[in-house]
């Protein structure tokens, strides 16, 4: 009986301590349980109501009813327990989705569009394509996607187009000036405009 009891304030403790360290704002319920030997709940947080979750309560006490929305039943008294907020743990706003991975990326082009870019990157350099235009293709839509992905930022760009379009003749790339023609190659026949 002792165990249990003690088991349960520690766990009441342990919550009170996880509350009051928080940053979410919540309202940790009253200090003085903690160390009477009363059982109380805090939701502060998903830890800490988890937590108290899997001790056992004390005698007479209710435990928490759903630690996911932070809500938690009161002490061994009847006390009404911890006010965890609006309901969601935390209080923080939901996170906002993250974009696709094929953001920016245009699809694979036709036979037209390919024989475009091909004639515009031959202009610039054979090598570039060098007999290879779905590799050349490939390496056109990965960029159009860091286009996309960094429209502003002319020289990251550059030096993205640099390690991309890369031969066994020219492994570091064909040089900023070139990089900075095959950009403006690929935004006139394969990227999509900028939103």
């Amino acid at each position: 009986m002792r165990t249990r009891l003690l088991a349960a304030t520690l766990t009441a403790f342990a919550a009170v301590s996880l509350a009051a360290c928080s940053s979410s704002g919540s309202t940790s319920a009253s200090d003085s349980g903690a160390g009477t030997g009363t059982s109380t709940s805090a939701a502060a947080s998903p830890t800490s109501a988890a937590a108290s979750a899997t001790a056992t309560p004390a005698p007479g006490a209710t435990p928490p009813t759903d630690a996911s929305t932070g809500s938690a039943a009161g002490d061994a008294s009847g006390g009404s327990g911890a006010t965890g907020g609006s309901g969601t743990a935390g209080g923080s706003a939901p996170a906002k989705p993250a974009p696709p991975t094929d953001a920016g990326m245009p699809a694979k082009p036709g036979t037209d569009v390919t024989a475009k870019l091909v004639a515009a990157l031959d202009a610039i350099d054979p090598a570039i394509v060098g007999g290879k235009p779905d590799q050349a293709i490939d390496r056109a839509r990965s960029q159009c996607q860091s286009m996309y992905q960094f429209p502003k930022d002319k020289a990251k760009l550059v030096e993205l187009a640099d390690q991309r379009f890369t031969t066994p003749d020219h492994p570091q790339g064909f040089g900023p000036d070139k990089a900075a023609k095959i950009n403006e190659a690929l935004r006139t026949t394969l990227c999509p405009p900028p939103a």
